[in-house]
């Protein structure tokens, strides 16, 4: 489809959907611009509808889309917008798309969609719209960008949206990953449905005509509605529970919508009057919901063809609670003054922000995979108020989660009436007491170990930083003396006011004092802050380089690389792959020699400054090296015959390409020998002149 339907295609979809003003169309008409992935847009107006999201939702979501390539453009549209809208491009500006985001960015960016999702839980429903189109357009085989990308999905992104109550959402996740990671097993169960999608359907209208009957008997309005299991859910119990597909009693489902919650056990009285129930396989959600929110009864039954089925029955709320989760709180406007169950999903997450803004980004995100994944258990107050936990949580968990004071003053604990150890861990149903005393020398470090929750572990680090103050500088400053004699360094001499304030401003601190008190509390270690000491006082008191201390590169007739004639072990990083040309230092490895990294790495930050060395080129006539180029083109026949031509016209060997399409665009990294870095730019000019090639840079690196 070309972009002129494919852009009224999107403005009728769009149109249809909402109500919209002469202003309002005026703006889309302006948004919608050839230049935009409009492949990707479309893809993504579909869940957008599905979600059921307002108009601001889909105004902010394509300005952003057209800031992406036509920045100016986009900030002169901007100025027509509301406020609301306004502020939605603006949060979505703190997510970057899935596809620019290095290895080493990726937990900054799961950071801050929770950032973005605390601000408006909108952007991030449309973040995850396009993750689903994302790796919906994805095809075998996958380079190691799009594995990670999967695997992402996989342990964030399809567990954040099962958390929000996105059904439609973390399905269709939840289908994609297993079709790309487990490829044979998915098109297997695929083929069995289909063999099976006939005799299934004619099945479904038999109990759909006699459920729409005895609702008639019943006097109840109400809907039905069937579907086959998807392909992810059978997967994970055919493997979750051990099962063989002849084991798995709800391929098919049927789904009854009433008015009331009375109505839902008359359905459920008359069903298993009509068929016969299968023992074991009962259950109510509307008493006992699910963790995430969910309400429904399910009850599985013997029908006509002797096959199981499962029916699902739910009130109307129910139902738009659980098919559209987070978004019906922005949807569906009534009961504004009562608290939802969405409020209470949406206090995790905000309470999750809070709680770990003192982790970095990698520790908050393996604290966020422990929370989504763990299993969820209830437990009471002997008042009765139900505080929910991960499994796993301890009585120490829930002492802090009552209240701070509660938690540093706890002495001792009741479960179910009987005296337990804090340490205890809690079951689903228990009622726990906590005693107090206001002669209590707060929490002993072992809490750390046994505490479950990121809230209570937080907490008890926030006791000893401030409680403790006093103590911690003074154990702190020993810590750091000790170390310095340990490691007979002179303290006179790096520890002076210059090197205090560049330390001090380093981990963001306003005086010595809490630098120490970092220390005594656990939150840097003293080899942390006296490395950066010494680093600090090398720079300036290093002697004269001599030419020994600078690693020569070259590469011999076999290609190794060597150190002049020194015999160092040296060697590429994999990471950026360094080419004659680039800027360069050299990383003293442990036991492995010197690994020579690009200075514009982003793995060079992570490194210890006092091992990183100077590094210089010198390289021989007949060196060389490979390099990757990656390329996003229009999605035309013979792209990739032009490319190779260029390169190999200029007498550059490929020695490798992978390539597919994606949406309207086509996708390429092809790697080449070069010598140096100005024929690697040769090359990439002279690919840029190419028609219809919208970008082409060289790539981090050849996977």
């Amino acid at each position: 489809m070309d972009e002129n339907n494919l852009i009224e295609e999107i403005k009728n979809k769009i149109t249809n959907y909402l109500v919209l003003s002469a202003k309002d169309i005026k703006i889309l008409n302006e948004l919608l611009q050839p230049s935009l992935n409009l492949s990707r847009c479309n893809g993504i107006i579909d869940s957008l509808i599905g979600l059921r999201l307002d108009k601001p939702s889909f105004i902010s979501f394509l300005c952003y889309q057209l800031f992406k390539v036509d920045e100016v453009l986009s900030l002169k549209i901007e100025q027509s917008l509301t406020n609301e809208e306004k502020k939605m491009v603006e949060t979505f500006k703190l997510i970057k798309d899935i596809n620019k985001i290095t290895q080493s960015d990726e937990a900054d960016d799961i950071r801050n969609m929770f950032l973005a999702l605390s601000k408006d839980v909108r952007v991030v429903l449309i973040k995850l719209a396009g993750i689903l189109y994302d790796i919906s357009v994805l095809n075998l085989p996958l380079d190691n960008e799009d594995k990670r990308f999967v695997r992402q999905v996989r342990d964030i992104h399809i567990p954040l949206s099962e958390r929000l109550g996105l059904d439609y959402l973390k399905l269709g996740m939840d289908d994609n990953v297993i079709r790309l990671e487990h490829p044979e097993e998915y098109n297997s169960l695929k083929q069995t449905l289909d063999l099976k999608k006939s005799e299934n359907e004619e099945q479904l209208e038999l109990t759909k005509f006699k459920i729409y009957e005895a609702l008639k008997e019943l006097n109840i309005e109400g809907e039905i509605f069937t579907r086959q299991k998807h392909i992810s859910s059978i997967f994970k119990k055919l493997h979750n529970k051990n099962l063989s597909f002849d084991q798995i009693y709800d391929l098919v489902a049927m789904r009854v919508i009433v008015e009331t919650v009375e109505e839902c056990y008359a359905v459920l009285g008359k069903i298993h009057a009509m068929y016969k129930p299968l023992s074991g396989r009962f259950k109510d959600y509307i008493a006992y919901p699910k963790p995430n929110g969910y309400k429904s009864l399910h009850t599985t039954v013997i029908v006509e063809n002797q096959h199981p089925m499962e029916i699902q029955i739910r009130t109307q709320e129910m139902h738009k609670e659980n098919e559209f989760g987070s978004t019906a709180h922005w949807l569906y406007k009534e009961n504004k003054n009562k608290k939802t169950e969405f409020d209470k999903r949406i206090t995790w997450f905000r309470e999750m922000i809070d709680e770990s803004k003192d982790l970095s980004s990698q520790d908050f995100v393996e604290a966020l995979k422990s929370d989504l994944y763990g299993g969820v258990i209830f437990v009471q107050t002997p008042k009765g108020r139900v505080l929910e936990f991960p499994d796993g949580a301890t009585a120490i968990d829930f002492a802090y989660a009552i209240h701070s004071d509660i938690g540093n003053s706890c002495i001792g604990i009741k479960v179910n009436g009987l005296m337990k150890p804090i340490t205890t861990q809690l079951k689903n149903g228990d009622i726990v007491e906590v005693i107090t005393s206001s002669h209590s020398k707060g929490p002993s470090r072992d809490w750390l170990t046994f505490a479950k929750t990121n809230g209570a572990r937080n907490k008890i680090r926030a006791f000893f930083k401030t409680e403790l103050k006093e103590e911690n500088i003074k154990n702190g400053k020993t810590m750091l003396e000790e170390l310095a004699k340990a490691r007979e360094v002179d303290m006179a001499k790096v520890f002076t006011e210059e090197y205090i304030s560049q330390v001090l401003e380093r981990f963001k601190m306003k005086d010595i004092e809490e630098l120490y008190a970092s220390m005594g509390s656990g939150s840097l270690t003293p080899s942390q802050v006296l490395g950066k000491f010494t680093v600090l006082y090398n720079k300036n008191n290093a002697p004269a380089p001599k030419p020994q201390q600078v690693v020569n590169i070259k590469t011999n007739k076999d290609g190794v690389l060597i150190d002049g004639d020194s015999g160092m072990l040296v060697r590429f990083a994999g990471c950026c792959n360094p080419i004659d040309g680039d800027d360069i230092l050299g990383y003293i490895s442990r036991g492995k020699g010197v690994t020579i990294h690009r200075c514009n790495c982003p793995n060079v930050a992570n490194l210890e400054e006092e091992r990183i060395i100077r590094a210089q080129w010198s390289a021989k006539e007949d060196s060389s090296f490979v390099a990757s180029i990656r390329i996003v083109a229009d999605k035309k026949d013979g792209n990739l015959a032009k490319f190779t031509t260029v390169i190999t016209n200029v007498k550059v060997t490929i020695t490798g390409f992978e390539a597919r399409e994606i949406g309207d665009t086509f996708h390429a990294v092809i790697a080449v020998r070069v010598k140096n870095r100005d024929e690697l730019n040769k090359v990439i000019n002279l690919i840029s002149g190419i028609k219809g090639v919208r970008e082409v840079k060289r790539s981090e690196g050849w996977k």
